[in-house]
């Protein structure tokens, strides 16, 4: 057995001994869902274990309560390997994308290579990420990007759990507008005409994006909600919002649509008489980019722990924040087999299938996985050079 070989061992030996543990923190975390930026509980466990595992931990980062910034350090500078942790549910459904699975196998993954760090030069970091399910204040990774927590960051890794094992996917992009229009209020039948109608400019604003839908490219989506709408049906109503995701394959793309849904809104206040504000109610996603090479490490030992990977790559129709982590630095955002083929996240299925003995055995192999992912990254220099050529080059597919 080599040097490497034994280290690594070192590493599965770390993550197989507390197996019961990271199992049973993931289990307590399904039992008690908290959705996004409430995950009190599930980031308390979370950072407990890394303390424990004698991390320091910076807790409530990046303007979120629930969020944590956590490392341990060899004292010899070397690379930065971060671990992307998620932890928030579903609201009504709970756990139905899995990220007490997420948020745990992180968790297990940087306190199994950090064994290493006692022969190894480096650093190992888990970002602690709330509300990845978006929501007010939500999709917290842009808040990490935007208080510069990855400048010093070499490589992020996660593993999502799926129906399949498979490498990263690109994603869309995600512009989150809330628009408020403001009029003035009046009784509907005594005296209309006193009235600036803002649920009007609301609909106005629905109609001229349905308008605009047919001159759309096709991987350009946009929905949203009425979110306010009036009061009474006897009152003009002189407040009204409604919010949007845009969405499309690129971010330019996506800003690009976003600036003609804004001058609709424009129009549609105009034509009403009322005036509109225009915000973003949680942090824009970014699509992802692809940094093969790591994809293709991370692949060899997901295959290492018997996992059988898809390689054919897919575009998917979601979205998700870790495309933000994506244009910082080399960002892994791998799945990994939880249930059948055919499991949809966001499901009554899915959230049963994340409690599972397939969900339970996800996370020690994923964590295997990525830990030793990341030990190839902090010990072969010319390995860690390859894959941020790889990622430089994913970034220039972008322009």
């Amino acid at each position: 057995m080599t040097i490497v070989q034994s280290r690594q061992e070192a590493i599965f030996q770390s993550i197989e001994d507390n197996k019961d543990k990271y199992i049973q923190i993931s289990q307590d975390i399904h039992a008690q869902p908290e959705i996004g930026n409430k995950e009190f509980y599930a980031s308390s466990r979370l950072i407990q274990t890394l303390k424990d595992a004698g991390f320091t931990v910076e807790s409530s980062v990046a303007g979120h309560k629930t969020s944590f910034f956590a490392s341990k350090d060899s004292g010899i500078e070397g690379p930065t390997i971060a671990f992307l942790a998620e932890y928030d549910a579903l609201p009504g459904i709970g756990h139905a994308c899995g990220h007490n699975i997420i948020g745990t196998t992180s968790v297990a993954a940087a306190i199994g290579l950090a064994e290493s760090l006692t022969e190894t030069a480096g650093r190992v970091v888990v970002l602690g990420t709330p509300a990845e399910e978006g929501g007010p204040n939500g999709s917290a990774k842009g808040s990490f990007v935007k208080h510069g927590l990855l400048k010093d960051i070499d490589v992020a890794l996660m593993l999502h759990p799926s129906g399949k094992t498979s490498l990263t996917s690109e994603t869309l992009a995600v512009d989150p507008l809330e628009f408020h229009f403001y009029g003035k209020p009046a009784h509907a039948s005594g005296a209309p005409e006193e009235g600036i109608n803002a649920l009007d400019a609301v609909i106005q604003l629905f109609n001229g994006i349905n308008a605009l839908r047919q001159q759309l490219p096709s991987d350009v989506r946009i929905h949203g909600i009425i979110t306010h709408g009036g009061d009474a049906p006897n009152i003009i109503p002189e407040y009204a919002a409604a919010r949007f995701y845009i969405r499309a394959e690129s971010w330019s793309k996506t800003e690009e649509t976003a600036e003609k849904v804004r001058a609709i809104a424009k129009g549609a206040a105009l034509a009403t008489g009322s005036t509109v504000k225009v915000e973003r109610f949680q942090n824009e996603v970014k699509d992802f980019v692809l940094t093969n090479t790591l994809d293709n490490i991370l692949k060899k030992e997901l295959e290492k722990q018997g996992e059988t990977v898809i390689t054919e790559k897919k575009k998917g129709k979601g979205s998700t924040d870790a495309g933000n982590i994506s244009y910082e630095v080399p960002t892994a955002h791998g799945h990994i087999k939880i249930g059948e083929d055919n499991l949809i996240g966001h499901t009554v299925e899915f959230r049963e299938a994340a409690k599972s003995a397939a969900g339970n055995e996800a996370i020690i192999t994923g964590a295997k996985a990525l830990a030793a992912t990341g030990y190839r990254l902090l010990t072969d220099s010319e390995l860690l050079h390859r894959v941020r050529q790889s990622h430089e080059q994913g970034l220039a597919e972008k322009q």
